[in-house]
């Protein structure tokens, strides 16, 4: 008997399911997008399809600066293993030593 528990998108004709229903849910908008009246601000919003484009590129855009943004702020895999294993060193010398350790909270 298998005991791993199978969830629902576990099934790809689950998860084929779930895709046809997005389709489905954007065809409705484009036609729903010819049908109803928009009030638009801007000239550029009576564009078709300004939306879906504006989406796609505002995704793109933030996409491109998380991974710019990775460069910098991003650490090593065993960052935090490291730092936690230097202060037990600390510690340990600090005790054999007979210092106590008054970095509270750090």
């Amino acid at each position: 008997m298998n005991s791993e528990k199978t969830y629902f998108f576990d099934k790809p004709a689950n998860v084929k399911r779930l895709m046809n229903v997005f389709y489905a849910c954007c065809a409705i908008l484009v036609v729903l997008d010819f049908v109803i009246n928009r009030y638009t601000y801007h000239s550029w919003e009576n564009l078709w399809a300004f939306y879906p484009m504006y989406g796609f590129v505002g995704c793109v855009v933030l996409v491109v600066i998380a991974k710019w943004m990775r460069t910098f702020l991003m650490r090593d895999e065993d960052y935090y293993d490291r730092e936690e294993q230097r202060r037990l060193d600390e510690s340990v010398s600090n005790s054999m030593t007979g210092e106590e350790d008054h970095h509270v909270g750090h």
